[in-house]
């Protein structure tokens, strides 16, 4: 008997084309989270023991992302993602695997069970290849778009999720240039950009002599995006004693600035953006259950570079186009191999920094996608040896603070916070000195 593919494209009478997705049913059956379960909806699932995972384990012999399960037409991609003690299947270890049927297999002590079904849920593609400034042509950035049109419309409160350098930002700021909220503000507060005492006062505004060195009155982000929309960047790090207020903000649309005795009305959207999973912050008592049922009213996960591979070239002759009169040129058949070969831990923010390095010093840029890591010292410092000490010593130094910034980054999915308490370093000046390297910029 044929069997169903678990996703596939139909094109509709009107020329529409939607994604056909068979659902199927994911259990532990055997292990200390036995009984556990989840339905599998989405396109890509991961699984592990870290607290952005969609099914979070608690086995000690799983790996914190131990492997992702991925629907593709031919089955239910199962890869291991270089856990330390892999994943067992019939009890081979294996890396890669197409699941077609009820399957079981084992990673740590814990064995799990893959059931497909013969439910198919229908999923909406745009006919878009760019929204906003947001690019793609894959099956997955279209059903993205399907998505931010249809709450472009709305006053919804959205909440975007994915990796960081996927297009959160400007996702949101498509959002608001499609809606009827276009002519008015469109304002940015990144809650992980600033110490916790200051988050309160840049969202909801003080008056004169609030606290020390307040020595005038201050309107916060939300009522500076008065009549049109404000997005919270990196949500999940505002502090907890502040969560009751922006609960209440959500509920009421008032503000009240520190030192104020009124509140004040504001008539603004709410989109809100962040790269770990809010679910398991409220499961640990990071986050408010109540405030994150507020902000998802609807949630759209913005894909990882490495799961639109048909976009990879898309975007980098994109990003050509601002260093090179002829992209061609600047990448060439082998250079494009390279970019298709490449992972993308940073996504297209990472993408775009390999394109400038490529356009500056194309042998650089080259060896630097084929090894996945800078270049050794010695070998930096020996390219260095004709200029003068200082200026060489300047060029080291910036290379040195791109690329350790770089790491940390990818290390603690984007959050500047936790960069700061990595790396031990104030987080104003962590966030200066991303901005200088252009490692916070939007990245399409």
């Amino acid at each position: 008997m044929e069997r169903t593919p678990t996703t596939r494209v139909i094109r509709q009478p009107d020329g529409t084309e939607s994604l056909l997705l068979r659902q199927a049913h994911l259990s532990v059956v055997k292990g200390p989270d036995q009984g556990l379960t989840m339905e599998l909806t989405n396109r890509r699932v991961l699984l592990g023991t870290g607290r952005d995972c969609d099914l979070q384990l608690t086995d000690g012999g799983v790996s914190r992302h131990h492997l992702e399960l991925r629907a593709t037409e031919q089955g239910y991609l199962l890869r291991d993602l270089d856990s330390t003690n892999g994943t067992l299947l019939g009890g081979v270890r294996l890396v890669r695997a197409i699941l077609t049927d009820a399957t079981l297999f084992t990673i740590g002590s814990t064995t799990l069970r893959l059931d497909p079904c013969d439910v198919m849920v229908e999923i909406p593609l745009s006919r878009r290849g760019v929204f906003g400034r947001l690019l793609g042509q894959s099956t997955a950035m279209r059903e993205v778009f399907a998505l931010l049109e249809s709450v472009a419309a709305t006053d919804t409160t959205v909440l975007l999720e994915g990796e960081s350098g996927t297009g959160k930002e400007l996702a949101a700021e498509a959002i608001h240039e499609a809606s009827p909220r276009r002519h008015m503000p469109f304002v940015i507060l990144d809650c992980g950009a600033m110490p916790e005492h200051l988050v309160e006062s840049e969202l909801f505004g003080h008056e004169r002599g609030a606290f020390t060195g307040a020595d005038q009155a201050r309107e916060g982000a939300a009522e500076q995006a008065n009549g049109g929309t404000i997005f919270l960047d990196e949500v999940a790090e505002i502090p907890l004693p502040l969560q009751p207020r922006l609960l209440r903000f959500l509920e009421n649309r008032q503000v009240k600035r520190l030192g104020a005795t009124r509140h004040r009305r504001v008539n603004v959207r709410v989109i809100a953006a962040t790269n770990r999973l809010l679910a398991n912050e409220t499961r640990e008592g990071r986050f408010r259950a109540d405030l994150f049922h507020r902000l998802s009213v609807v949630r759209i996960e913005m894909p990882a570079l490495r799961h639109r591979p048909d976009d990879i070239l898309l975007l980098a002759y994109h990003f050509a186009k601002q260093f090179a009169a002829d992209p061609g040129e600047l990448l060439p058949g082998a250079i494009e191999k390279l970019l298709l070969a490449y992972h993308w831990p940073g996504n297209a923010r990472e993408l775009r920094n390999a394109i400038e390095r490529i356009a500056i010093a194309p042998d650089d840029g080259a060896e630097l996608l084929r090894s996945g890591k800078e270049r050794s010292p010695a070998l930096q410092v020996d390219s260095l040896l004709e200029l003068p000490f200082h200026e060489a010593r300047q060029q080291c130094q910036e290379s040195f603070e791109r690329r350790y910034l770089e790491i940390h980054l990818q290390r603690v999915g984007g959050v500047v916070a936790r960069v700061a308490e990595e790396v031990e370093l104030p987080r104003q000046t962590v966030y200066r000195l991303l901005k200088r390297h252009g490692l916070r910029e939007p990245e399409q």
